[in-house]
Order: C-alpha cells, then structure tokens, then sequence
C-alpha cells in the first residue's frame, strides 16, 4: 500500500485532521509501520550519503583547457614516436592534476568526517513507548518529541508547547529565538513567520514540545537547500579567465596550422612532414608549465592558509580570493557574534539607569521557566556591575506565557512588610499593564502625551536595531501568593536594550577589505531595522537598503543594475540570496558569499569563491570553497592578499612565456618559405620550448609590488594579447634579421 500523502500547505491544517490523514495515532507509529514507511519515503538525509568520489574529483581536474591543450601536445609526440617529449609533457599534466586532486580530496575528507560527527539521533513514540532512534530513521508521521538543547530532526507542526523556543538563525537569519506553539496559520504564510512549524536544522533553546514529522530527507526546508548544490557549480571568474585565454590560443593555434599547412602545399612539400610542424608549432605556443607552476603556487598557498586554521576546498579558490570585488556576507553569526548583549538599561526619559538595570537582574536572576538569551544577558550584564541576589528572597514567579508575553518576579527585600512586584516583557503588553511612569524615583501619571512619546522612543530603537523590552514595577502589601490579576496599575521603570554584536574583527575586516578595492555586502534574511543598524555599525551605507519584497519585484535586469549600487539587502530568502549573488556577476564582478547557514548555502555554491566562517551548518561547509575554522576575518584579508600575488605571478609568467613561445613560432612559421627544408623538427620545437620555460618556474615566488596587490586584477586578455603580439613581433623581426644577417 503506497505511503500516505503529504498535504504542501500542512502549517494550514488543523492538527487534528494532520494526524487522521498521516494515520498517526497518540502513541505514535508502530515499528512496523515506521519500517514500511521508511523504505518507501527513504531516509531522513537530505543528500547521498556516499562519500566523495575520487573519480570525478580526478577528472575534474582535466577540465581546463590548458591541461587539454598539453593532452593534444603529448599526443602529437606520441604521434611522431618522439617518447622523451610525450614523457615529459605526460609528467607535468599528470604531476599538476594529481596535485589538485590530493588538496581537494583531503579536503573533502575532512569535510566528510565533520558531517559524520554531526550525526543526530532523535527522541520518538513508537508503539506507545519512548524511544531514541537515529535520525535517518524518522519518517513522516513520526511524534518527535524535543527539549531544550535538541536540534531539529525534520520538518513538522507543533502538537503541545511549553515555553518552547526555537532557534532559526541557520535557517531563515533571524538572531532571536521564535516562539513556537500549536495552531493553524494561512496558506500564503511565508516560512520565517510559520510560528507552528519546526524545520529541520534549527535547534531549541528553551522549552519542550511534542511535534508531528511532516517532511524528511530532501522533501524539507533545508533539502530544498541542498537540492539547488545538486546543480554543478557555476563558473567561477578564475575558471572563465583560464577559459578565454585557452580559446586565444586556440584561435591562433588554428591560424598558425592553417598557414604553414597552405605555404608548404604550395612548395610542393610532404604533407605528413608539414602537418606534424605546423601542430608542434601550434602546441609550442602553449605555456606548458603553466598548471604546474599555478597547481605548485596554490597549493603551497594551500599549505599556509591551513597552518592558520583553513581548509581550502578547491586549489582555485585561492586565486578566485585574489580576484574578487564584491564580498557579500551574511549577518547574523558572521559579521555579528550571535551572541545578544544588554546594551542599555534607561528610564522613561530615556536616561542610562541604574536602577532599571538593578531591577531587570532580579527579574532574570530569580526566573526559573525559560532559560533564554535574554535573561543571560541581563545576568551577564549585571555579575558584571556587581550585582547580586544577596538581600533579597523571591517570593513568587508569574510565569511566562505567550499570550502575556512578560515575565513577573516577585520579591521582598528588608522587613517593612512589602513586596516588589517586577515585571518585563514585550513593549506593548508591559505598557498596557502599566498607569504611571517612574519619575525621580516615584510613579508619575501616564498621560496619552507621555505614552506617544514613548512609542516614538521604542519604534526608534527598534529602527536602530535594538531589541526592546519594557520593566514595571509595583510596590504591594505582603500576601503568599500572587496571579496574573496583579499585573496591573504597575509603573513603567524603564527600557532594556539588547543587540547581537559585531564580531571585535568584522569592524577591522570590513575596512581592512574596502582598502584592498572589495565592496562589502550584507545579504541577511533578518529584519530590515537589525540589519541596517548593523551596517551603520560597521561602515557600511544603511540607506542603501533593499528588501526581499523589493527584491521580489525586481526584474533580473534591473536587480542587475539597482544591486552594485546596495550596500544592504534584509528580508531575503535564501533563493533571493543566489539570484543576488548570479545578478552582480552579470554585472561582470567577481563575487565571494562569506555565510555560515543553511540559508547561506545556495549562495556559497553559487559564488565564484564560497567562504565559510567558524561554526557553520555541515552543509554551508560543503558548499564553501574556502573554510575558516577560526573565527579571523582576517586570514579573509589574508587571503585575499595571498590570491592576488599568486595571480600577478601567474599572469608574468604567461605573459612572458606566451609572448617569447608565440616569437619563436612565428618565426619558424615565417622561415619556412624561405629555406628548402623545415627549420626544426617537431621533437625540436616541443624540447625548446619546454627548455626555454624551465627558468619560468622561478616566478611563481617572485615578489609583488603593492600596488599589484592594493586591488583586484582580473583576466585581461585584451592586454595579454596585445603584450603577446608586440612582444612577439619584436621577438621575430629580431630573429628575422639574424637570419638574414647569417
């Protein structure tokens, strides 16, 4: 019997009728049904989990049309029984493509074994029971059952809550924790506001819940991610520069054949004899170092990122580093901490107090129910200031709800036969518990001129990016116990300011990055207010914003254009994410995506260099072409830096070996008419020029001037070309002339 189906729009249906359609009873599934299920829907993983295949990582590396060209030459020696020449040729594409091979190979391995060490198992009712299962092991229909500190095993609704809160940063970028609870929400509903679902990946912070597995393996949120890395990766700007310079010479290869092929049949030359010369001319313009002196330079490069604690997962990466002009970054753990502070503690008349943020420790310090950021931080912030419990006895707690949505404490301090009430929470539901203002130490009335004024002050900061909660106080007669009905008639003590951190080097980084010519993007899925702030924080344009909805309406065409100019893109999905990345290629930039999210990871595999920072999601790193495993921005700079040398020897040395390879060729070419017999055989032509690049070899370490350095050198093969053409011409009238001469 097929397995049943799975309603697309399930965070709009009634639990109820969720667990009639999935056959699902209270207990959960039955063992045997979860096995039959479980061979008909697959396991709970979202890609292969085969490890890497060094077959295709090997041929990949033949990919370039240099190797090819070199392929060609070694064939044509082989050709002509010349078996020296072919060796050597042989060795060195055989010598560069190994040495690629093993730097991306040992990375992958070691990407592999991270993901094996992030294997989850998972807490379900089977038969009735409790059980722990692993993971991949979960089917739809399964009851999960979650508690603080658990990841999320799949997708599916909330069926009971309490006090359950859920960490979606990796997912959707939102800093804060959501609070989750049963219920139905519209069908429209986009996925960072389904506060009745939990997706696969996200983690709980506080609380417990019982949920009803809908989606698993590639069918969830984060499958659909990783769905979209399944496509090969997208040309990176190295690989297109290697590209084009490959068909340049190409283009002249063919002309060269063609006219030594033409002029010899002419004079009455054997054909054979005349093909072989005109093909080792061709491929003697070849530099045929070239993948040994970049695959030895990168991966000494290689060598020294990892003693700085990175793994580069693809050789050019390095070089894409170096030519890359626009870094686009996620927020929320990679320019900031993820980590939230209290920030400011004021009173009403927005005056850093003291004696707010004495009260708001208290609250947090004597709070028992959900272990959030938030009273951490306040704990944090006040150990800090020298606070602490001492004289004073908690009396009772008014938990945390989220229809309140505030927490109350209440304590006694001294013997005077009162208590204080003490409560903080959202703005608005802590202001409608409230009369009065504290003014001086005393509650003034809260008249409605008051209240507009403190609105203005709460939308304000809230649009400097500050999360915003409000603190109350009531000073009562003593009694044992209290309830909901004693919140109120209480007086607004003042604000608590929280903010998630720039990291202490994303300041330095960003600056550090903007002198070395790079534009520094924020591409985050989080709020619009958060992210601008943090942009302005760390030098960035805040008004050059632009939302996912704008986005969303946004041609491809005028993304293209409207992107360069934006310095902030907030409320971003993770498919806006890439098409933003793809748009600002199309405007001929070299793109680096630095993200540490699932969220991220479509972008990571689309960018021409994918950096991933310290903590990231198993499948941002996978995606990632150079991994971070220390949280230094820096070693980013570093990088960088490093790229563009080795780029700025690599174009020397093509520079130099194309335009003497392309002299010699075309004088030979030219001689030809002139003399009765061909001037080289082809064994000569391909032993010279593989003689002539050796001292080449040197450099690969030469040094860089700074200002080769100071910004990003892309492939210019308009001046390669032209440094060829003259250089060459230079070079064959020179040997013309001594021929003459002699």
């Amino acid at each position: 019997m097929d397995p049943p189906a799975v309603r697309q729009d399930y965070w709009s249906v009634a639990p109820e009728a969720l667990l009639r359609d999935l056959g699902t009873a209270p207990g959960g599934l039955s063992a045997r049904e979860a096995a039959a299920r479980l061979r008909a829907y697959g396991p709970n993983a979202v890609r292969d989990q085969r490890e890497t295949h060094a077959g295709r990582l090997l041929l990949r590396q033949f990919q370039s049309p240099l190797v090819l060209i070199l392929v060609f030459g070694a064939a044509v020696s082989l050709a002509l029984r010349e078996w020296v020449d072919a060796s050597i040729i042989l060795v060195i594409v055989i010598g560069s493509t190994l040495l690629g091979f093993a730097q991306e190979y040992r990375a992958s391995a070691a990407v592999a074994a991270l993901r094996r060490r992030l294997a989850l198992r998972a807490d379900v009712l089977r038969d009735g029971a409790r059980a722990s299962i692993p993971a991949a092991g979960i089917v739809p229909g399964d009851i999960v059952l979650l508690a603080a500190g658990d990841l999320v095993p799949a997708d599916g609704v909330v069926l009971e809550a309490r006090d359950f809160l859920v960490s979606e940063a990796s997912l959707t970028g939102e800093s804060f924790p959501v609070e989750k609870q049963p219920g139905t929400l519209p069908a429209a509903t986009p996925l960072a506001r389904r506060a009745n679902c939990v997706f696969l990946g996200t983690s709980v912070r506080s609380g417990s819940a019982r949920i009803l597995v809908l989606e698993t393996g590639r069918r969830t949120a984060f499958g659909g991610v990783a769905a979209r890395l399944a496509a090969p990766a997208p040309e990176t700007e190295f690989e297109r520069g290697v590209r084009r310079f490959g068909y340049l010479l190409i283009r002249v290869m063919i002309l060269m054949v063609l006219f030594v092929l033409a002029v010899n049949h002419l004079m009455g030359r054997p054909f054979f004899e005349s093909l072989m010369f005109a093909v080792a001319l061709a491929v003697g313009l070849s530099p045929e170092l070239l993948p040994a002196i970049v695959s030895v330079t990168l991966s000494a490069g290689a060598r020294a990122m990892a003693r700085r604690g990175v793994i580069v997962r693809r050789l050019e990466a390095i070089e894409n580093l170096g030519s890359m002009n626009v870094l686009c970054t996620d927020k929320t753990g990679t320019l900031t901490a993820g980590v939230v502070e209290l920030s400011g503690a004021l009173d009403p008349d927005e005056r850093p107090s003291d004696e707010v943020r004495r009260l708001a420790f208290l609250n947090a310090a004597f709070e028992t129910g959900i272990a959030n950021p938030l009273d951490a931080a306040i704990v944090a912030s006040g150990k800090a200031a020298g606070y602490s419990t001492d004289g004073y006895a908690k009396i009772d707690e008014i938990p945390y709800d989220f229809i309140r949505r505030r927490l109350t404490i209440v304590v006694a301090c001294g013997g005077d036969g009162a208590h204080w009430i003490v409560t903080k929470g959202a703005y608005d539901s802590v202001l409608a518990s409230c009369t009065g203002a504290m003014r001086d130490g005393s509650p003034a009335p809260l008249g409605d001129e008051t209240r507009r004024a403190l609105d203005a002050f709460y939308r304000r900061k809230s649009a400097e990016g500050f999360r915003v909660l409000a603190l109350a106080v009531k000073r009562v007669p003593a009694k044992e116990r209290y309830g909901r009905d004693d919140e109120h008639g209480m007086a607004l003590a003042g604000f608590l300011l929280f903010f998630d951190p720039p990291k202490p080097a994303a300041v330095a980084a960003v600056r550090d990055l903007a002198a070395l010519g790079i534009a520094v993007k924020i591409v985050s899925g989080d709020n619009r207010y958060v992210t601008a702030h943090v942009a302005e924080t760390i030098g960035l344009d805040r008004g050059a914003i632009l939302t996912g909805e704008e986005v969303a309406a946004l041609a491809d065409e005028a993304l293209a254009s409207a992107a360069p100019r934006t310095a902030v893109f907030a409320e971003v999905d993770p498919q806006q994410k890439e098409r933003i990345v793809r748009a600002l290629q199309r405007g001929g930039n070299a793109v680096g995506y630095l993200g540490d999210g699932i969220n991220d990871a479509p972008s990571l595999h689309a960018a021409d260099v994918g950096i991933s920072v310290d903590r990231a999601v198993d499948v941002a790193r996978e995606s990632a072409d150079v991994v971070l495993l220390e949280p230094d921005l820096h070693i980013l700079r570093q990088g960088v830096v490093g790229g563009r040398r080795t780029f700025a020897n690599t174009l020397k040395y093509i520079s130099i070996t194309t335009s003497a390879n392309f002299g010699n060729m075309l004088s030979m070419a030219l001689a030809a008419p002139l003399l009765p017999f061909l001037p080289l055989a082809a064994k000569q032509i391909l032993l010279n020029n593989f003689l002539s690049d050796l001292p080449s070899i040197a450099i690969s370490t030469d040094n860089v001037d700074a200002s080769r350095t100071a910004e990003a050198e892309g492939w210019r093969i308009a001046e390669v070309r032209r440094f060829m053409v003259v250089f060459g011409l230079i070079s064959t009238a020179f040997d013309l002339v001594t021929f003459a001469i002699l």
